[in-house]
């Protein structure tokens, strides 16, 4: 028990001695913290004080840096002021100076103003004395020519409107003369290398087809029955089938070339056949017409492709094939449309120009002749609406317009067509023309150069191309020549129609007859 008491005794004052010294450690730390807090802020005393010193010298040292801005800042606008007083100065010296000028040129005008008025006055006055000895020498020319002044002016005017009409009439025919040279010969140089370059062939075909018969007896068989035979023949093919007395032939005759084409090749095969009734008929009828439309689509595009025009639709090309089958005074179309574009191209090449355009408008220029005999319309007409019904140019549609001058030809292209057709359609053997029609021409080409006034008598000559005018001296005079000779071209060329040109020479003779006795 005492034991026990002993530890627990023990153990109590442990416990004290530990409190004990935990509140020694407490206080030793808070005497401790405290003289560490006293040291802070003595050390932060001290910073501050520190700063202050250091913001008031910064403060001393900006208001020392401004003044001395201050004080430049003053010294150069004093200057700048200085300068520019002087500047002004120097400005108002000058405006004086020019002020000063100015009042002396005014006086200077003033004293010319009095001058130039002082002559203005002896002028007018010198004028008026002029018209004073002017008006008294009219006066006195009036009374020595025993003309009046109108009248003088007039006789004036006559004569000078007729050495005026003598020079022009002089200066024209040298004109004339020079142009017409130099034109003739490049014309004729394009003209010859174009035909050198072109070897066409001489064409002449009839509006009629005969096809051989191995024998007369061939002819009944074709007639048939009752005329059956024939009867279907021409119903199917509408053209007219004319059996006569030619012996082993029949002439199939219609105005629409591909119809008689159709025709010719299906007879043919029937007579090669040898099994002619109705139902053959019209199957090798339709088979000819078959052949035929093929050929018509092998000849356009062996002309587009000869031609090389590239880009023409496929119906124009259709139309180019029955060209084929078509004739103008025995010339074959597409043959003629071939030859134009040829020249066409050659002429265009040698006036420097594309010649595709030419080729083209040469090749279809006369394109409205494979619908002339199913529509109503001149080919011209015709061939302006298929040319814009299948969207060519504008250039190509104009030449076709104005090939055979149904509107002025506005463009080079057009030009070249015209030509190229005249020279296609007056070379030698290239077309018919009844000897009926060549005279009517040649009556007309008289009868419009006879019509002009001071003309005794007029011959065509040369198959037409060329016109001898005798005139009667004492109607035209040879002033008066060459202004007659373009009158009377351009009435054929209005009046009349004709392939190539026509030459108009004048001839003026005075004669002189006198008598010895």
């Amino acid at each position: 028990m005492p034991i026990l008491i002993s530890i627990i005794c023990i153990v109590a004052a442990a416990i004290v001695f530990c409190v004990i010294g935990v509140i020694a450690g407490i206080n030793y730390r808070k005497s401790v913290a405290e003289k560490q807090i006293g040291s802070a802020e003595q050390e932060a005393n001290k910073i501050v004080s520190e700063a202050m010193k250091t913001a008031e010298a910064k403060k001393k040292e900006a208001i020392l840096e401004g003044k001395d801005e201050i004080h430049r800042l003053r010294n150069e606008s004093e200057k700048e002021l200085s300068d520019r007083r002087r500047e002004v100065q120097r400005q108002e010296r000058r405006i004086q100076q020019k002020e000063e000028n100015l009042d002396k040129k005014m006086n200077n005008l003033e004293n010319k103003e009095e001058k130039v008025t002082k002559k203005l006055k002896d002028a007018e006055a010198k004028v008026a004395e002029v018209e004073q000895i002017k008006k008294s020498q009219f006066e006195m020319l009036e009374r020595i020519s025993g003309y009046t002044a109108d009248q003088a002016k007039a006789y004036l005017l006559e004569q000078l409107d007729g050495e005026l009409a003598h020079e022009k009439s002089v200066k024209i025919l040298e004109y004339e003369e020079q142009l017409k040279d130099e034109s003739e010969k490049l014309a004729r140089k394009i003209i010859s290398l174009s035909i050198q370059r072109l070897a066409a062939d001489q064409v002449s075909e009839a509006t009629v087809s005969v096809v051989a018969l191995p024998n007369d007896e061939m002819k009944g068989r074709i007639i048939g029955r009752e005329g059956r035979n024939i009867r279907a023949i021409e119903n199917a093919t509408g053209v007219d089938l004319i059996i006569d007395d030619t012996p082993e032939a029949i002439t199939l005759s219609s105005f629409e070339p591909v119809r008689r084409e159709v025709a010719r090749v299906a007879l043919e095969k029937l007579i090669a056949d040898g099994r002619i009734h109705p139902a053959r008929i019209e199957e090798t009828i339709e088979k000819a017409r078959r052949e035929v439309n093929s050929k018509i689509k092998q000849a356009g595009e062996r002309a587009v492709l000869d031609l090389g025009v590239r880009g023409i639709h496929p119906e124009l090309v259709k139309l180019l094939g029955k060209l084929r089958y078509r004739t103008s005074y025995g010339q074959n179309v597409l043959d003629h449309s071939i030859e134009v574009a040829y020249i066409s191209g050659m002429i265009a090449s040698e006036l420097g120009l594309d010649p595709t355009v030419a080729k083209r408008a040469g090749l279809l220029h006369d394109i409205g002749k494979a619908l002339d005999h199913e529509m109503e319309g001149s080919h011209v007409e015709l061939g302006v609406e298929a040319a814009r019904k299948y969207k060519e140019s504008d250039a190509v549609i104009h030449a076709i317009h104005a090939h055979h001058g149904d509107v002025e030809a506005k463009t080079v292209v057009a030009c070249i067509v015209q030509a190229a057709d005249a020279i296609s359609a007056a070379r030698p053997g290239a077309r018919r023309e009844n000897l009926e029609n060549y005279i009517k021409r040649l009556q007309k080409l008289e009868e419009v150069a006879s019509s002009f006034k001071g003309v005794e008598s007029s011959y065509a000559i040369q198959a037409g191309r060329e016109i001898r005018i005798m005139v009667k001296p004492e109607v035209v005079n040879d002033d008066r020549m060459p202004s007659l000779a373009r009158d009377i071209c351009k009435k054929i060329e209005e009046d009349l129609e004709y392939p190539g040109q026509i030459k108009v020479n004048i001839i003026r003779e005075s004669r002189a007859v006198d008598f010895a006795k």
